[in-house]
């Protein structure tokens, strides 16, 4: 049998190793909603980019859970740059299967989705950057866009330097 101190030890060995094999991580923030997202409500991360040489993947990562009502996921997502130029995207993700069950990894009602965003890119300039990122669903046949969407819990923004 360990002392106690060796079990605090152990432990936090495993954490740490568990951490540090996420070698490509440059950049992984999430926010809270609380309960439902609005859709006027943007989710802002902000980070410094000093190399402009390395080949990043970028992602948005949404947690929801079984109170999501629909298939798939219409977002904007805004990069403003040290420039001030900012680039705009719309993007659409598949969120359930055809059984309606939701797509994503983890084992209770939360799912954590992590959606491709940009790919094999690299940051042409040194500085600040900015991603927004808001919802933008739309109910069938009609035309405003959702006032508050139900069963997002969290949205994350994360960033990889490609292998």
């Amino acid at each position: 049998m360990l002392p106690k101190n060796k079990f605090f030890i152990l432990g936090f060995a495993v954490v740490f190793s568990l951490i540090s094999c996420d070698k490509q991580r440059v950049f992984d923030e999430y926010q809270k909603i609380d309960g439902s997202w609005h859709k006027k409500q943007k989710i802002a991360f902000t980070f410094d980019q000093n190399d402009t040489v390395q080949r990043y993947n970028m992602f948005v990562n949404i947690r929801n859970n079984n109170d999501y009502p629909f298939n798939n996921l219409f977002l904007i997502v805004s990069m403003l740059q040290p420039n001030g130029v900012t680039k705009v995207d719309t993007l659409e993700y598949q969120m359930a299967n055809p059984d309606g069950s939701l797509m994503g990894e983890g084992w209770s009602d939360v799912k954590e989705s992590k959606l491709w965003y940009k790919e094999n890119e690299n940051f042409h300039q040194k500085g600040k950057y900015v991603v927004s990122i808001e919802q933008a669903v739309r109910e069938t046949g009609k035309v405003p866009g959702m006032e508050q969407l139900p069963g997002v819990s969290e949205v994350g923004f994360r960033i990889e330097k490609t292998k």
